[in-house]
C-alpha cells in the first residue's frame, strides 16, 4: 500500500479491507417445560446505602459540622472498607456558590452508625454578601497578568472567572477563582488558577492547575499498564505532561478529507477524559481500551528512544505527538503522518485484523517520525525498504524494551493484531521474511522494485541475524529458523547492540537516498564509532550483511 500525504503505513500491501462482515449467532431452543424464573429483587448498592446513612448523619449532626440552611451539600466520593466501614466525602456550597475548604468526610460503622467527621475547615462558611465589588472582567485581567508573569511569551490566553466562597485562607470571604490557560513558546499547554478577593481585588493565592497524575489502564494487548495523565479540574485527560504532552484522542470513526495529498478536513482527535484515572476495561467494547494501548505504546516508545538513545521525543525537541484511535470504519491499517505529527489507528475489520494498536505497531509508527526527522529515507526503491525496515527494527526493539508480560518481545511484526482471516500468525517475520510469501530474504538487483513493505525484508533479516544469529532456536516461546543467503553460519551480538548500531547509522550516516549498499557502509561506520575499528561487533555487522547478499 503506497503512502499518502507523507503518511507511512504499517500493514502489508495488497491487504483487502473486508467491510461489513456479519456475525451470526445461533440461539439455543428454550424448553417449554422450563420453570419460570423469578425476577431478582432490586439491590441497594453499598454506595447508595453509605450515602443514605451519611446524609442522615449530616442532618443529625449539622450543628457540629457547621452545616446550615444556607448551605448545600453534594457527595464527591464514597469508600467502603473490607469490613463494611463507610467514608463519604462531601463538597459544600454557600447560597449556591462553591466553597473552597467546604469539604468534609463523614465516617460510619458497617451498620451505618456515625463515628465522626473530618473537615477541611472548622469555621463558619458565611460571608456578609455574595455580591462582588470587583467585576469579573477585572478579575480576569488580574489573573491573566499572573499567568504571564509565571510563564513568559504565552499565546492564546483565556481567563474564566468564577465567584466562590474562599474558606481556605482565614475568615471566609467572597472571591473570584479564575482559571487561566494558554500555550507556552514550545506550544505546550500551561494553566494557572488565581484567587482574588472579590471585594478588595487583593491577590489571595495562585497555583498551576495542570497536574501530573499516575493512573492505569486496561489494554487490549498488554494487560494493565501505568499511565501518566493530566488532571484538569475534576477530570483526568489522557495527556502525558512528562512526555511532551503526548495525548490520545477519539477519531469517532471519521476519516480525513484529502485531495492530491492535501488534507482539507482532518478526522477529529477528541481527547479522552476519565473521572477516576482508571482507563478502559480491557474489552474492545470500551472505546477507551484501544486508547490505553495507543497511549502506552507512545509512552514506551518515547522512553525507549530517550533512555536508550538519549533522544528527547520523536523530533528530539521534547514535543509530543498525538494518537487518533477508532479511525474510519473497519479500517485495516495504522499510519504515521508527518503533516500532523501524529499516529492514526484503525479498528480493523475483526476478520483480518483487530484494532491496530499493539505495542510494536506504536513503536513502528513513531519510528517513521524519527526517520522523517533524521535520515528522511525516501519512501520508494531501496531507501523505501530501509525506511519500512527501520520502523520494523525499532518497533521490535521497543517491544523488547517494554518487557511486558502480556506482549513479550519477539521478532514477529503485528502478531497481536492479526486474526485467523489473515492466514498467518503475523504481518512480517524478521528471521525469515519470505514466510509471508512476498518479502525478500536476500538482496538482488530488482529488490527495489518491490513494495517497500516487502523490500524491507532484506534489512529485517539482517537485523535478526545480527541480533540472534542463524539457525533454529526458541526465544520467549517462539520458534525461529533463520537461514543465510550465502550458506554461512552467523553469530548474533544481541538486540541491544543492534538497536544502537542501527540508530546511529540512521541518525548520523544515512541520507534520503541511502540504498542497501550504503546501509552496509553506514552500519559498519556506526559499529566502528560505538565499539571500535575491527571490533567483534563491526565484524559481525559485515558478516550479517554478507549473509543477506549485501556485500
Amino acid at each position: 500500500m503506497r503512502p499518502t500525504r507523507n503518511a507511512s503505513r504499517l500493514t502489508t500491501a495488497g491487504i483487502a479491507v473486508a467491510a461489513g462482515a456479519m456475525l451470526a449467532a445461533a440461539l439455543a431452543p428454550v424448553s417449554a417445560a422450563a420453570a419460570p424464573v423469578a425476577e431478582p429483587r432490586p439491590q441497594v448498592s453499598d454506595r447508595d446505602a453509605a450515602v443514605r446513612a451519611a446524609d442522615s448523619a449530616v442532618g443529625a449532626h449539622a450543628g457540629a459540622l457547621a452545616v446550615t440552611a444556607a448551605q448545600g451539600t453534594s457527595v464527591r466520593d464514597v469508600i467502603v472498607d473490607p469490613d463494611g466501614s463507610r467514608h463519604v466525602r462531601y463538597d459544600r456550597t454557600y447560597r449556591g456558590l462553591p466553597v473552597l475548604g467546604g469539604d468534609f468526610v463523614v465516617h460510619l460503622s458497617p451498620a451505618g452508625a456515625y463515628r465522626g467527621a473530618d473537615r477541611a475547615v472548622a469555621n463558619d462558611l458565611a460571608v456578609p454578601s455574595i455580591t462582588p465589588v470587583l467585576s469579573a472582567p477585572r478579575a480576569a485581567n488580574l489573573a491573566s497578568a499572573e499567568l504571564r508573569a509565571a510563564h513568559k511569551n504565552v499565546t492564546g490566553l483565556t481567563a474564566k472567572p468564577q465567584l466562590v466562597v474562599d474558606a481556605l485562607h482565614g475568615t471566609p470571604k467572597l472571591a473570584w477563582r479564575t482559571q487561566t490557560a494558554a500555550r507556552d513558546s514550545l506550544g505546550n499547554p500551561v494553566a494557572r488558577v488565581v484567587l482574588t478577593d472579590a471585594r478588595t481585588g487583593a491577590r489571595i493565592d495562585a497555583w498551576d492547575s495542570i497536574e501530573t497524575a499516575t493512573g492505569d489502564g486496561k489494554s487490549l494487548y498488554s494487560g494493565t499498564v501505568p499511565l501518566e495523565t493530566t488532571l484538569s479540574g475534576s477530570s483526568y485527560q489522557l495527556k502525558d505532561p512528562t512526555r511532551g504532552n503526548t495525548y490520545t484522542g477519539d477519531a469517532q470513526n471519521k476519516t480525513d478529507l484529502c485531495i492530491f495529498g492535501i488534507c482539507f478536513v482532518r478526522a477529529p482527535a477528541v481527547l479522552f477524559t476519565d473521572a477516576d484515572n482508571h482507563w478502559g476495561s480491557g474489552a474492545n467494547t470500551d472505546r477507551a481500551t484501544a486508547a490505553v494501548d495507543a497511549q502506552y505504546g507512545t509512552n514506551t516508545t518515547w522512553d525507549y528512544y530517550k533512555n536508550v538513545h538519549g533522544r528527547n521525543g520523536i523530533a528530539g525537541d521534547g514535543k509530543g505527538s498525538y494518537n487518533r484511535v477508532h479511525y474510519g470504519s473497519n479500517y485495516n491499517n495504522a499510519f504515521w503522518d508527518d503533516s500532523c505529527f501524529c499516529m492514526t489507528y484503525g479498528d480493523g475489520d475483526g476478520t483480518t485484523f483487530g484494532p491496530l494498536v499493539a505495542l510494536d505497531v506504536a513503536g513502528h509508527e513513531m519510528s517513521h517520525g524519527v526517520t522523517s526527522k533524521t535520515a528522511a529515507l525516501t519512501y520508494s526503491g531501496e531507501s523505501g525498504g530501509l525506511n519500512e525496515a527501520t520502523s520494523d527494527i525499532m518497533g521490535t526493539m521497543v517491544e523488547w524494551y517494554a518487557a511486558n508480560a502480556g506482549d513479550q518481545g519477539d521478532y514477529l511484526i503485528g502478531e497481536k493484531i492479526v486474526k485467523p482471516g489473515f492466514g498467518k500468525p503475523a504481518l512480517r517475520f524478521m528471521d525469515k521474511p519470505s514466510t509471508d510469501t512476498k518479502s525478500a530474504d536476500c538482496w538482488y538487483s530488482g529488490v527495489g522494485n518491490l513494495d517497500v513493505h516487502y523490500s524491507s525484508g532484506v534489512a529485517n533479516h539482517f537485523a535478526y541475524l545480527l541480533s540472534e544469529g542463524s539457525g533454529a532456536k526458541v526465544i520467549n516461546g517462539v520458534s525461529y529458523n533463520s537461514p543465510t543467503c550465502n550458506g554461512s553460519s552467523v553469530s548474533g551480538i544481541g538486540r541491544e547492540k543492534v538497536g544502537k548500531i542501527w540508530y546511529r547509522a540512521l541518525t548520523v550516516y544515512m541520507t534520503s537516498s541511502t540504498n542497501y549498499a550504503a546501509a552496509r557502509t553506514a552500519t559498519l561506520n556506526a559499529a566502528k564509532d560505538l565499539y571500535g575499528s575491527g571490533s567483534a561487533e563491526q565484524n559481525a555487522v559485515a558478516a550479517a550483511w554478507s549473509a543477506v547478499a549485501v556485500g
